[in-house]
């Protein structure tokens, strides 16, 4: 599933990597806890999470996590978005909560959903 259809079936809005939309993500993780991502995660994948302090993009750089989305219209600082802008991490926002957005995504065909 490309990020651009991500973006379309969460309804979310894009805060960094507008560019980097045609990258495609097979898999996703979804926590708030930043230990279970590092213990359960697939390098590749999308992260969907409410936390938005700067650990979720030093987490997300050594998990190998290729995009994230904030749901729950979590807003990030603009440290956040800096630093993901400077390690090329597109960050989406999405209102939905996280059940619903795994569901909403797996229901359009991403399968692998942690």
């Amino acid at each position: 599933m490309k990020l651009s259809e991500v973006k379309e079936i969460l309804k979310a809005t894009v805060l960094v990597g507008d560019d980097r939309l045609v990258m495609q993500v097979n898999n996703a993780a979804a926590s708030d806890l930043m230990s279970d991502l590092l213990s359960n995660y697939q390098e590749g994948s999308l992260l969907l999470t409410g936390m938005t302090n700067v650990q979720v993009i030093h987490t997300s750089l050594i998990a190998g996590i290729t995009a994230i989305v904030f749901v729950r219209g979590k807003e990030p600082s603009s440290e956040v978005i800096a630093l993901a802008e400077e390690h090329g991490i597109p960050i989406l926002k999405s209102s939905f909560n996280m059940f619903s957005s795994c569901g909403m995504l797996f229901s359009s065909g991403l399968k692998n959903i942690r």
